[in-house]
């Protein structure tokens, strides 16, 4: 196998910023409080301490308000809270205590893990390292922990990875590494699952089904088939066993858990915590109801045909006589990932202009489908056989209001055009804030980040090998991009945003980490195409004047 490396030269979608430091800004507010840089006297020292206790008197006072204040909110509060959780509780039942064992295993595991880490270091320096000094409540330890403790975590931890208006970068760097895989259930249980669910011989369905999965993740499992009669070829996507017992009561344990730690600090409640725990738990309950992920599917292909576009792309049939809330049997489509350089070359002449349908029809369902596919990661989108491309997997979706993508369409543009108090215009358009926001120095502060845009070392590695039987050339190409630098930019700019009291709606998240997906196939297969300038693409560049007028 022969292997080359290329670097790219083309100045990426998203870039690694240098945010300016601002240690001069503190030492300059400390310079200006004029606070205990002058030593005082004996008879100046009695007056400091005289006035200090007058002026202290008032606020220890408002502090005890504050304090009757929040105590009496509490007790107003508390029999809902017991509501809530004895409701839960209920809802939970028996398979709450099997989840707390196992909870305390994976928690024993991983801290034990943490000891031994700790034990090394001590050995080495007199200092324990800083990664170590929040115990399992540090990156490393609690995505750890996560995956120790399943599906539901492993799950918790992407939508971390994919939320970074939502938790703190070191986080949602950290849990990049939170991949949803996990060991194969035994062929016999998936037989008596679609037994059980499709209420007939499994024989009298399918044709043929190979025992050997084609996937294998956290919640569902696939296996390759044909059907009986029409003799289509098929996947069947099985809900794992035990697996939506395991969400709910995780899921709930999570909600009494925020609902506790709100209830004992209020202040959380401006973070929305409950509700953020809600809308996890919203999500991931749907993605274990194939029902709603056939529906999706559906709408998807509906938008398709509206459009006139099954000539240029797909989604898979959906089977409705063979598929249940816990099975999903689709048609099976044949294609290759969009890195598969070697095959994608073979079956088009141009990489690039099926780059460009793909992003045409992603972008054109954002407003014309009811919802829009949120996970295009490489196993999801495919250039198929007959040179369509190919939308799987819909498990994950996103719906956005007109109102946001337009301040969205603005936001790309301005990116592309540097036009700053645009930019800084969208982004308060999008964010929720219950404060007056400076929108001329939110724009001077997003200009720092961009001005110093330095291009992401990316690089470009090809692999080639020959056949044993023949003399083919097989030729493959990834992208090798650092992760941390691809979110840099994104996390800059939502850190900015909230020092201005803007909070945005997790679909902004969504819709950013599909674009970063775009990149990446951009940068392999059409590194001289602009995505946000290009006219052949109905984006922003070329409609962005009809929306312009209204972020001035």
């Amino acid at each position: 196998m022969a292997v080359a490396t290329f670097r790219s030269g083309r100045l990426p979608l998203f870039h690694h910023p240098q945010l300016p430091n601002k240690a001069a800004a503190a030492a300059g507010c400390s310079r200006r409080s004029g606070v205990g840089l002058k030593k005082l006297n004996g008879r100046s020292k009695s007056r400091a301490l005289l006035l200090f206790a007058q002026n202290s008197q008032p606020s220890q006072t408002q502090e005890q308000d504050r304090f009757s204040s929040r105590f009496q909110s509490s007790i107003e509060n508390l029999p809902q809270l017991v509501e809530d959780i004895v409701r839960t509780s209920i809802s939970t039942g028996p398979r709450g205590a099997l989840r707390l064992a196992q909870g305390i295993q994976a928690f024993v595991g991983v801290g034990g893990e943490w000891l031994a880490d700790v034990s090394r270091s001590t050995n080495t320096s007199t200092r324990i390292p800083s990664e170590l000094q929040l115990g399992l409540l540090s990156p490393l330890y609690l995505r750890k922990l996560f995956e120790r403790m399943g599906a539901t975590y492993i799950k918790l931890g992407q939508f971390v990875a994919s939320a970074p208006t939502l938790f703190p970068p070191e986080y949602v760097e950290e849990f990049q590494k939170c991949f949803d895989r996990a060991p194969a259930v035994p062929y016999e249980d998936i037989q008596r699952i679609l037994l059980q669910e499709l209420g007939r011989p499994i024989d009298s369905i399918y044709e043929y089904i190979d025992p050997t999965p084609i996937a294998s993740a956290s919640i569902a499992q696939v296996h390759g088939a044909r059907l009986r009669g029409s003799q289509d070829d098929v996947v069947i996507k099985v809900l794992k066993p035990g697996i939506e017992d395991i969400l709910v009561a995780d899921l709930n344990f999570i909600y009494v858990v925020a609902r506790i730690l709100e209830f004992l600090n209020p202040e959380l409640s401006r973070t929305s915590l409950v509700g953020i725990v809600k809308d996890i738990r919203e999500s991931m309950l749907e993605e274990v109801d194939f029902n709603k992920e056939a529906a999706n599917i559906e709408s998807f292909r509906r938008y398709l045909e509206a459009m006139g576009l099954t000539r240029q792309a797909t989604a898979p049939r959906v089977y409705n006589h063979c598929s249940t809330r816990r099975v999903l049997t689709m048609e099976r489509l044949y294609g290759v990932p969009l890195t598969d350089l070697d095959t994608i070359s073979s079956l088009v002449s141009s990489p690039e202009n099926s780059l460009i349908t793909a992003l045409n029809v992603w972008f054109g369902s954002l407003l014309a489908c009811e919802s829009f596919h949120a996970d295009v990661h490489a196993g999801n989108l495919w250039l198929l056989r007959d040179g369509r491309i190919g939308f799987l997997d819909f498990g994950i979706v996103g719906r956005i209001s007109p109102k946001t993508w337009a301040a969205m369409e603005v936001f790309l543009a301005s990116i592309a055009t540097e036009e700053y108090e645009s930019m800084a215009a969208a982004l308060i358009e999008m964010g929720a804030t219950n404060k007056d926001v400076d929108a001329k120095a939110f724009a001077r502060d997003l200009e720092k980040i961009f001005s110093s845009i330095q291009e992401l070392d990316t690089e470009i590695v090809v692999a080639t090998a020959r056949g044993t039987n023949t003399n083919a050339t097989a030729v493959s190409a990834n992208v090798i991009v650092d992760e941390r630098q691809m979110n840099a930019l994104f996390l800059d700019v939502v850190r900015v945003s909230e020092s201005y009291g803007l909070r945005f709606p997790r679909e902004f998240a969504l819709l950013m980490k599909q674009l970063l997906y775009f990149d990446r196939y951009t940068r392999l297969l059409a590194p001289n195409l602009n995505m946000l300038q290009d006219q052949r693409i109905s984006i922003v560049s070329n409609r962005r004047s009809n929306y312009r007028d209204n972020f001035k």
